[in-house]
């Protein structure tokens, strides 16, 4: 597929689990690649190498979400070095959870900076560099929605929050031909949140169907909402959870 050809896309949290899936699968639709990465090095220069294996360029940067301008540099980078930026994807985040009357300062803090914060100044330096036909996909998650187990409070609202920005952006980048989107997975086979881990069987029991979505499933949502045949497509919350909140 080329539907993104000529097109550059950054990835943030793009070195593993559904971020990797995502950088790939536009990769293959035609687009030039950048991600950051805050520890996983080894991992990046693995999907930085796929995407190249693909025809595409690609650009891992090192940068952690909960620094500013760590955050505005890579995607100042990706648009200097790759000499544009089409799409932007926000998808790093920080799952930390507990019950709500132990969890610490420096455990907000972070979440919120990460999850809340980060996608807010993504998406503020990108629209500085986007163009008409540019995309902001933000990735957001199923127990924004529903939250099935004690301990999610937090979590739950920093992904609850990327609702309003993703309607925010929307509204405010529509004249420009811009487009904002949130897709919020449900369970996801992924290192964190294995498909045979200790409590898939509980976590897949609340989905209509069943069983675990595999990263790819989200990455082609992504495609799909990156691509140009979704240029009509704009503030949605588009849920890829199996049924888990229907």
């Amino acid at each position: 597929m080329t539907t993104l050809n000529g097109k550059v896309a950054l990835v943030t949290g793009g070195a593993r689990g559904i971020g990797a899936a995502i950088a790939l699968r536009l990769a293959q639709d035609g687009a030039d690649v950048a991600i950051t990465y805050e520890n996983s090095a080894d991992r990046a220069a693995v999907v930085a190498k796929q995407v190249e294996a693909l025809g595409r360029r690609a650009l891992a940067i090192r940068a952690d979400s909960a620094d500013p301008a760590a955050v505005r540099d890579a995607v100042d980078r990706t648009a200097t070095a790759l000499g544009r930026l089409d799409i932007l994807v926000n998808n790093a985040a920080v799952f930390l959870v507990g019950p709500v009357t132990e969890l610490g300062d420096d455990e907000v803090e972070r979440t919120l900076a990460v999850n809340v914060r980060a996608p807010f100044l993504a998406a503020q330096a990108a629209a500085r560099h986007l163009t008409e036909g540019g995309r902001i996909i933000s990735i957001g998650s199923n127990v924004g929605e529903r939250a099935v187990f004690p301990g999610l409070s937090l979590y739950s609202m920093s992904k609850t929050a990327l609702i309003g920005l993703t309607r925010g952006l929307a509204r405010e980048l529509g004249p420009r031909g811009i487009t904002a989107n949130l897709v919020n997975p449900g369970p996801t086979d992924t290192d964190t949140n294995p498909a045979d881990g200790p409590n898939a069987a509980a976590i897949a029991g609340f989905t209509a169907l069943g069983r675990f979505a595999a990263p790819a499933d989200i990455a082609a949502t992504v495609a799909h909402l990156a691509a140009p045949e979704a240029g009509y497509v704009t503030g949605a919350v588009v849920n890829v959870d199996g049924g888990f909140t229907g």
